[in-house]
């Protein structure tokens, strides 16, 4: 990492090592929650999603498929903008199927209250949320089934969370 981007990490807020063990606690509660089902639709909302879902499908002990979808809200803001575009929508058939959204974290809420009703409008059986993150900055509906880690609120980078494209790479969460 550069010495600008060392500078402007001001605290680690989860380690990589409780990032691990929170992980695979989430992929056996899933796990167990899933057991009587149907193969499950894992859908990843990218980018910030897939570090933290690759972690979670290899724990998920289930028979699963993944697809994921293309959502922007933040740019190059550290403050959502309200304007959830929906950048790539799977072709996967949602009708009849149980799907697990993952996303890596919660702040505002806007993302899942515009996300979840059109998903919904393609006949899941059901659509329950994990979140690695969650800020609990205000009410969410649909509120998150798992939950990795309450939040503070501050803006929060690595393990697949950004800053305009930068700080994905990183193995733990910092702040800015």
């Amino acid at each position: 990492m550069s010495q600008l981007g060392e500078r402007m990490i001001r605290r680690v807020v989860f380690t990589e090592a409780e990032i691990r063990e929170r992980v695979a606690q989430l992929a056996r509660e899933i796990t167990h929650a899933y057991a009587a089902s149907d193969p499950l639709l894992v859908l990843g909302l990218l980018k910030g999603s897939f570090i933290f879902m690759a972690d979670l499908v290899r724990g998920i002990q289930l028979p699963l498929q993944l697809d994921f979808l293309v959502v922007a809200s933040y740019g190059r803001q550290k403050t959502s903008s309200g304007d959830v575009r929906l950048l790539y929508d799977p072709p996967s058939s949602f009708e009849g199927r149980s799907v697990l959204l993952v996303e890596d974290i919660v702040d505002s809420g806007t993302t899942l209250r515009r996300l979840v009703p059109r998903l919904m409008a393609r006949g899941p059986t059901s659509i329950e949320v994990c979140t690695l993150l969650h800020k609990r900055t205000t009410s969410v509906e649909p509120e998150p089934r798992w939950v990795g880690f309450d939040a503070p609120n501050e803006f929060l980078v690595g393990y697949g969370l950004d800053h305009a494209e930068d700080f994905r790479h990183l193995p733990y969460i910092a702040s800015l």
